[in-house]
């Protein structure tokens, strides 16, 4: 607390007493820390110099406690009044905190807002989708009726002119995994692969099969049945799964004991040829941005690929199948987008070339 000099006076003058003190009358005081001895009040200061001026007293220590005061030293007597315990008290340094009253207070208070009692929650939703056809896997299938292209297609676009690969023969395929980063750690849960089917009940049409687990133990019969969707004339499509998808599943074959049924395909990787023809035109080459300016496709309720191995995870532990169901969906969109930019890639190089034709006849 801050006191004026001039409350200072105006208080001495209530108690009688003049502005400066008698001379000899009182020895300047000086208060020692809290740690010995409490504060004097205004009270006490006022008391000490009435009893020294009645007795006549030239020393204040009969009027209180001795380890309430020291001394001050000669050269600072002429100094400070008899009020100068103000200034000190004012620049008094902070004592620290006891640890244990800290800790009591702060036990106080993680239980004054704790809930008194649990939140009542109702039945969590595990449902997923597709047919679990063995323990712990579930197999996911969609049809999209669509004329398959009836002629083959050129690969002139992926820098391979003189070849083309019969629509049947493709398998666009994506997974999503437990983490980006790759490495033995990380593994598909999640496997879809489109592909130009004929069927005699629905008739010509993108077939769209996903396989997914939903405990650690199917990996095993995954890897097996999309191994058997593979045939020696299959050539895969994807994007950027040269580099990430197909190294990530011939480790886990690897790890799994099983024959690699993944490197004697031919694989066409479709980021490589989107880059070398979009690349400037848009603020990024990721397959959103091609979906969004190029295919003129818009995503609603779209779980982002970087979210997918929390909500897999959340769901072993016990949590909603609802992020899982979107991480579905977001897969299947992604081989239905593959199939789409393969034809547009072919048709573009085609037109390309048929232009640079008709300028070489002019």
């Amino acid at each position: 607390m801050s006191i004026s000099l001039d409350k200072l006076k105006a208080l001495r003058k209530q108690a009688g007493l003049s502005t400066a003190a008698p001379a000899g009358s009182v020895a300047p005081i000086d208060v020692v820390g809290a740690a010995s001895a409490a504060k004097p009040t205004m009270s006490d200061t006022a008391k000490v110099t009435v009893a020294a001026d009645a007795s006549g007293s030239s020393s204040a220590a009969d009027a209180l406690p001795a380890s309430r005061l020291t001394p001050l030293p000669q050269e600072q007597r002429q100094q400070n009044s008899v009020f100068g315990w103000v200034e000190q008290i004012q620049h008094k340094p902070a004592q620290p905190q006891d640890g244990a009253a800290l800790r009591r207070l702060l036990a106080t208070r993680n239980r004054a807002i704790a809930p008194a009692s649990p939140v009542e929650r109702g039945p969590v939703d595990r449902d997923l989708p597709g047919t679990e056809i063995a323990p712990g896997l579930h197999l996911i299938e969609a049809f999209i009726p669509q004329a398959i292209p009836a002629q083959p297609l050129s690969l002139a676009f992926s820098k391979r002119p003189e070849e083309s690969v019969a629509p049947q023969d493709l398998l666009f395929f994506d997974t999503e995994t437990t983490g980006l980063a790759g490495g033995t750690g990380t593994r598909a849960f999640m496997i879809g692969a489109a592909d130009w089917h004929h069927d005699a009940a629905r008739g010509e049409g993108l077939r769209v099969r996903q396989l997914l687990m939903s405990t650690m133990g199917a990996e095993s019969a995954m890897l097996e049945l999309f191994a058997s969707w593979l045939a020696p004339t299959t050539v895969l499509s994807s994007y950027n799964g040269r580099c990430y998808d197909a190294p990530l599943l011939k480790t886990r074959y690897r790890l799994a004991r099983r024959g690699d049924p993944i490197s004697a395909l031919d694989h066409v990787d479709l980021l490589f040829p989107t880059r070398r023809r979009y690349r400037g035109t848009w603020e990024n080459c990721r397959l959103a941005t091609i979906e969004r300016h190029l295919l003129l496709i818009a995503r609603e309720d779209d779980l982002p690929g970087s979210e997918a191995p929390a909500a897999w995870l959340s769901y072993l532990r016990g949590g909603s199948a609802r992020n899982l169901r979107r991480v579905g969906e977001h897969n299947h969109q992604d081989v239905v987008t593959l199939a789409q930019l393969f034809l547009r890639l072919v048709q573009a190089e085609a037109d390309e070339r048929a232009e640079l034709a008709l300028e070489t006849e002019r």
